[in-house]
């Protein structure tokens, strides 16, 4: 894996108490808001205890501070570093499969938008994401948060050059679809391969042309309103479900 960089904290009941079921052993401990009580909070604290994880206690303003005032919920967990894939690992394991959904990021700057194509990602049953080192946002707390412990779950591999990843993926036996909303070729017209990667662009411009090149295909969601264009996290989610839909109907 990637070398870590500095410890995590992640806070919600939801993703501390992924993050107990999924790696345990990366918790150092928890931190809850004294006085707070609640059945969901309470199943935190017993996880907690039955593995055996210190618990403390503070005043909430110290837990807004170690949270960076996020949406805590009373609870927080101090936790090893988040680690990310080695991308060869990907390269291996598709020379093994018959069918695989990779999802690619191009440059998502937004933490809540990054966590909740996580959390679509892991919905959708795709559990590849790849994204690059440089101008994009990684997974911080927030984004782990917004995920709602998604991020757990997920192989995500951080890359130093997105286009030569793009084409190691293509030699891999991936093709490379992307997400454009000016395609003239909407999602649903086209049969998609068995190996496929799905790549967004940034929040505002999109795909970069160097990107968008390398893309096998560019396929865009029909829009029917007056708005002309969605959030990357729902057109994210609307794309990967399509191709879940079409995977399930062989």
């Amino acid at each position: 894996m990637e070398k870590p960089t500095k410890p995590l904290v992640i806070f919600g009941i939801n993703p501390v108490l992924e993050k107990l079921k999924s790696s345990p052993e990366q918790v150092f401990e928890l931190v809850i808001v004294k006085g707070r009580e609640s059945p969901r909070l309470n199943s935190v604290i017993e996880e907690a205890r039955r593995l055996d994880l210190p618990v403390h206690y503070v005043d909430a303003r110290k837990l807004n501070f170690l949270t960076g005032g996020g949406l805590h919920q009373g609870v927080a967990a101090n936790t090893a570093p988040f680690s990310y894939f080695p991308f060869t690992d990907l390269l291996q394991a598709l020379a093994t499969v018959d069918q695989e959904r990779i999802l690619v990021l191009d440059g998502l700057t937004d933490p809540r938008n990054f966590g909740a194509l996580l959390r679509c990602a892991d919905a959708a049953g795709v559990q590849h994401v790849v994204i690059p080192k440089d101008r994009s946002v990684g997974v911080t707390p927030v984004v782990v948060k917004s995920s709602a412990g998604a991020a757990n779950y997920l192989k995500i591999y951080r890359v130093s050059n997105l286009s030569r990843a793009v084409q190691a993926l293509k030699e891999a036996g991936c093709w490379v679809m992307g997400l454009d909303a000016n395609a003239p070729e909407s999602i649903y017209d086209r049969h998609y391969p068995e190996k496929v990667a799905v790549i967004l662009g940034s929040e505002g411009a999109g795909l970069r042309p160097l990107i968008r090149r390398e893309c096998d295909f560019l396929v865009s969601i029909p829009m029917s309103g007056k708005v002309s264009s969605l959030n990357v996290a729902v057109a994210g989610g609307i794309c990967l479900y399509e191709l879940l839909r079409q995977g399930k109907r062989g």
